[in-house]
């Protein structure tokens, strides 16, 4: 998977130079390309921006130099994204779909945004992390890149993404580790017992538990057998 990320900061992606997306890249199985917009300005002080037609606040960034960049990088099969508000939310199922592309590009705004007509001649997709506004796009693109890159074969173990938040429509169970006790508090009997079976159907149950206290309105996108309906039935008897 190729990443090609057009921004104004590219000094602020160091955050993906560490841990698990630092191990892919140098294992080939992603290419992270940091592409500074400013780089393709024709004016001599490098400027990107200026003031909107119809005046308002703030600076847009200008569709000339945003053009420049992209025609840099693109390639038959890329998909161009751009981080906005105004997009669609990013979830798991967005996640997993993006993971099967071969080459992202990602264009990150800046100031009050970018001229209309460049996004509407290169942008495939516009793609929000929430109902809020940031100063720009480059946390959002790291956001994007951290969590589609988990899902690059060979990046984590299937298993680690199978049973986490979100991959089965519920969030996770709880987990423990070493010591054995801490706090006065033991670690469940069952998680130490040895018996498969019994430890997938506790980290089922805890599962739709976590989700009803944290998250219900998930609940109704999840098939569920009838005894695990009882189930949730009953924790809503006992509020």
């Amino acid at each position: 998977m190729k990443f090609d990320v057009l921004t104004l900061f590219p000094e602020m992606f160091e955050p993906l130079k560490q841990s698990i997306i630092k191990r892919a890249t140098q294992k080939n199985l992603i290419d992270i390309n940091l592409v500074n917009i400013r780089d393709f300005s024709e004016n001599k002080h490098n400027k990107v921006d200026d003031t909107p037609y119809g005046g308002g606040a703030g600076m847009l960034m200008m569709p000339d130099v945003v053009d420049r960049a992209y025609e840099s990088v693109k390639s038959e099969n890329s998909k161009v994204i751009y981080l906005s508000p105004q997009g669609k939310t990013l979830n798991q199922k967005k996640i997993k779909e993006l993971s099967k592309e071969d080459h992202l590009i990602l264009l990150c705004g800046h100031y009050e945004g970018i001229d209309q007509r460049v996004i509407d001649k290169i942008v495939d997709e516009e793609i929000s992390i929430g109902d809020y506004v940031l100063t720009g796009g480059e946390l959002p693109a790291m956001v994007l890149i951290d969590s589609v890159s988990r899902y690059i074969d060979g990046v984590l173990s299937s298993e680690s993404t199978d049973e986490e938040s979100f991959s089965n429509g519920l969030l996770e169970y709880p987990q423990y580790t070493r010591p054995e006790v801490f706090n006065n508090e033991k670690v469940p009997d069952v998680l130490i017992s040895g018996h498969h079976e019994n430890i997938r159907k506790w980290r089922r149950q805890k599962s739709l538990e976590n989700t009803f206290k944290k998250r219900p309105e998930l609940l109704e996108k999840v098939d569920l057998t009838e005894k695990e309906k009882k189930f949730i039935e009953k924790l809503k008897s006992e509020i």
